[in-house]
């Protein structure tokens, strides 16, 4: 049976978690605060500990930051519990090394499917350290997808509700992100506010790449279309695992070139292409990047549709309305609905 170390103030919020939890089959060791968290810890050798952060005594920070320089427990996965209004903090505690963060209140599912997770990374973990793998032979990364998983191995997780910014344009590019679930737009403002959007990105896509050598600001606003999931990894990591990594650091100017054409295309079919052609290229971007199916309906903003199309919000509604009474798309309120898919692929 695995053991859990739940360091926890909330004396009712504590007592129920070790319940649901030992409903679930584990060992559960329960600590009112950060102090007695770490002599537990150190004493039980759990195999997770689940910490609060704001806490009496030592908060979950101090903990966290006490475990990771003990040999004995260094290597114990750890989970913060945070509430809401702590969302800003949280970035602070995966840097110091926590390995995932739930946000209060929780589901059940969801913290026992975290726990379960990030036991069994620990475990694996275990089993290379006691088989003396080199670090050189861990590092060797042979393409994007390697490069992929070992942003999910070592990232940060973080969670953006929809229309919540993830960065915006001129502030410190700390971190590149992965996306795990969801969208997420790319966008700039002009001299007169008018939005661009540069990029949309979807499911197993990178972003948020300025200079690797250069302290250089985003250059653009990244806001999540709807619910979404990525792991962000420092600039400082991603340059250090590039340069140990020449094959994958050449797969990644690939991908940036290519990125780079398809702005390129982009922008000339704004100056060249017709309305009408303009909008039938967006709603099949954003078809493709939002549904899993083509017939799925896209529940998307005009002022989005406009923003990628590269025209007036108002011209852009007049061809839909066109749209709808040839019968290609149905219009229900914000959901735009693909009727004749191949109509609108011949005016790509």
């Amino acid at each position: 049976m695995k053991k859990v170390l739940l360091i926890e103030d909330d004396t009712i919020l504590r007592e129920n978690t070790a319940e649901l939890l030992e409903l679930a089959n584990y060992e559960v060791i329960t600590a009112p605060n950060g102090r007695k968290g770490v002599e537990s810890a150190i004493q039980h050798a759990p195999d997770i500990i689940v910490c609060d952060i704001m806490m009496p005594e030592l908060d979950g920070y101090g903990v966290l930051e006490t475990l990771s320089t003990n040999d004995t427990t260094k290597y114990i996965p750890f989970i913060f519990l945070s509430a809401k209004t702590e969302r800003q903090d949280v970035r602070k505690g995966m840097d110091l090394g926590a390995d995932d963060y739930i946000t209060k209140p929780f589901e059940e599912e969801e913290l026992v499917s975290a726990i379960e997770s990030r036991i069994a990374k620990a475990a694996i973990l275990k089993e290379e350290r006691e088989q003396h793998r080199p670090k050189e032979d861990e590092d060797q990364l042979r393409d994007l997808n390697d490069l992929k998983n070992f942003f999910d191995d070592n990232g940060a997780i973080f969670r953006f509700s929809k229309d919540e910014i993830i960065y915006e344009e001129g502030h410190s590019s700390n971190y590149i992100y992965l996306i795990i679930k969801g969208v997420v737009k790319c966008h700039k403002f002009d001299e007169q506010g008018k939005e661009l959007t540069t990029a949309l990105h979807k499911d197993d896509d990178l972003f948020g790449y300025t200079s690797f050598t250069q302290n250089m600001p985003y250059q653009e606003t990244a806001t999540a279309m709807k619910d979404t999931e990525v792991v962000g990894l420092s600039k400082s990591e991603l340059v250090d695992v590039l340069d140990k990594n020449h094959k994958v650091t050449l797969e990644l100017i690939q991908l940036l070139t290519d990125n780079i054409s398809g702005i390129k295309d982009q922008l000339l079919q704004m100056a060249y292409s017709s309305v009408h052609r303009k909008t039938a290229t967006t709603i099949l971007k954003f078809a493709e990047k939002l549904n899993r199916k083509p017939e799925d309906p896209i529940k998307i903003s005009r002022n989005d549709l406009a923003s990628v199309a590269g025209i007036a919000t108002e011209t852009l509604i007049r061809t839909l309305s066109r749209f709808k009474k040839e019968g290609i798309i149905e219009i229900e309120g914000r959901n735009i609905k693909i009727v004749d898919y191949k109509q609108l692929q011949e005016m790509y």
